[in-house]
């Protein structure tokens, strides 16, 4: 499977947002190839890995984010949803599911009770090694064109993470022990 291609049949080829998200896809789908070979996960598990970190972030066309080239008219929040319904349309409903779950250490119901119906009804946390391999992954690399391609500490994304509550730290970490190169 071409992930690139996927994504190119959405954002124009070397536009920001099609620059933006290639360069932070190739950076999150690195770190957790090598996750993925650090825990001798299988050559089919590293494929997926790979493609599905390249295809986590599709859905950030649908947002408002004109500060990464993206026009779209809903929340950012709203861009792991949508990617999972672009990627079942395409038939792959496993790397759909990537993209929906990867959004901050995931989406409890109580997360998106709080967001009064901006979201689906649904849990969006990562259950699959795969899935929580990704997520931890893409917190360590911004979209922002100031500080894309720069590895994140690790204290810099536990003090981003504490403003949605103690949890979400408490899962980042468990991540970092069972997932840290």
């Amino acid at each position: 499977m071409d992930s690139i291609a996927i994504i190119s049949k959405y954002y124009p080829p070397n536009g920001l947002s099609f620059n933006i998200l290639i360069n932070h896809s190739q950076a999150v789908s690195k770190k957790a190839v090598e996750i993925g070979k650090k825990l001798n996960l299988g050559e089919a598990d590293l494929s997926f890995i790979g493609e599905a970190a390249l295809l986590h972030d599709i859905g950030i066309f649908y947002t408002s984010a004109p500060e990464i080239g993206c026009f779209g008219d809903l929340p950012y929040i709203c861009h792991g949803f949508r990617g999972h319904n672009l990627l079942w349309a395409e038939g792959l409903p496993k790397h759909a599911l990537v993209c929906e779950r990867h959004t901050g250490t995931g989406l409890t119901l109580y997360d998106i009770d709080s967001l009064n119906g901006l979201l689906p009804r649904r849990p969006m946390e990562p259950i699959s090694l795969t899935e929580k391999i990704i997520a931890y992954c893409d917190k360590f690399f911004s979209k922002d064109p100031v500080h894309y391609g720069v590895e994140r500490s690790f204290d810099s994304i536990v003090k981003d993470l504490r403003r949605f509550g103690e949890e979400k730290v408490k899962i980042f970490e468990q991540w970092h022990r069972q997932f840290s190169i």
